[in-house]
């Protein structure tokens, strides 16, 4: 009786989810990165009089998936922190200033998830929250005014699953890259010479000031359920996971 019991339990779940249609399923994660931050500025690039330093930043936050088959947008809150170092300003090998700066990270991110694998493309919102200057000496001081409260970039990554292999739970590795498409350095900013405070290594004139990340991203994901409508018609519905 019991073995009979479980086989009509069975057959009732598998009639259950061939009579509805999916329509819409959401999934949320949480999420961290880690790897090379910068403030990219040609000019500064181009100068002999100072080279830059590959820096390192990170990010801890969350998603939120809203998907359509294979097909969704992934929503990111981030909380990110960046640096930008330099070295041997006007040949000075003592001379290592950096720009430390703190953001809110909003990601809107067209994703494509098949074969355990993704690939995601689509902007991101940047709201500044802190941003510090060091110079050569040690000394430190608050510059956020010299930089913009906001700014926007373009984001592509790519990744698989690693963990898991269902909607209930999944852990997903993968690279993002990153790449500001508006400055970062406000008019203040631009009158004192930031991110550097050396006039003298813009030899080639003001140019405009990009953050940048490339590295690695890692979140765990947990499906919360669907919306569905049975194929015999009727009002749609929502199914937890």
């Amino acid at each position: 009786m019991q073995k009979i019991l479980i086989v009509a339990v069975t057959m009732m779940i598998s009639l259950a989810s061939i009579a509805q249609k999916e329509i819409v399923w959401f999934d949320i994660g949480l999420k961290t990165q880690y790897g090379a931050t910068g403030m990219y500025n040609s000019a500064i690039a181009d100068s002999d009089e100072v080279d830059y330093i590959i820096s390192k930043g990170y990010g801890l936050g969350g998603k939120l998936g809203i998907n359509f088959g294979f097909n969704g947008l992934a929503i990111d809150f981030m909380a990110s922190t960046g640096t930008q170092e330099f070295d041997n300003v006007m040949d000075n090998e003592n001379a290592n200033p950096k720009v430390d700066y703190k953001s809110l990270d909003l990601y809107l991110l067209f994703r494509n998830a098949r074969n355990l694998g993704y690939f995601e493309i689509g902007p991101k919102f940047s709201f500044v929250r802190d941003v510090e200057f060091t110079d050569e000496l040690g000394a430190t001081a608050d510059v956020k005014d010299d930089f913009n409260s906001n700014y926007i970039s373009g984001v592509i990554g790519f990744g698989a699953n690693v963990m898991g292999t269902d909607g209930a739970f999944s852990g997903i590795l993968g690279l993002r890259f990153e790449y500001g498409f508006t400055d970062a350095v406000s008019d203040a900013g631009a009158e004192t010479s930031a991110p550097i405070y050396n006039p003298a290594v813009f030899t080639e004139g003001l140019k405009s000031t990009n953050p940048i990340f490339a590295g690695v991203v890692f979140e765990l994901n947990w499906g919360v359920g669907a919306f569905a409508v049975a194929k015999c018609g009727g009002r749609p519905k929502f199914i937890m996971f």
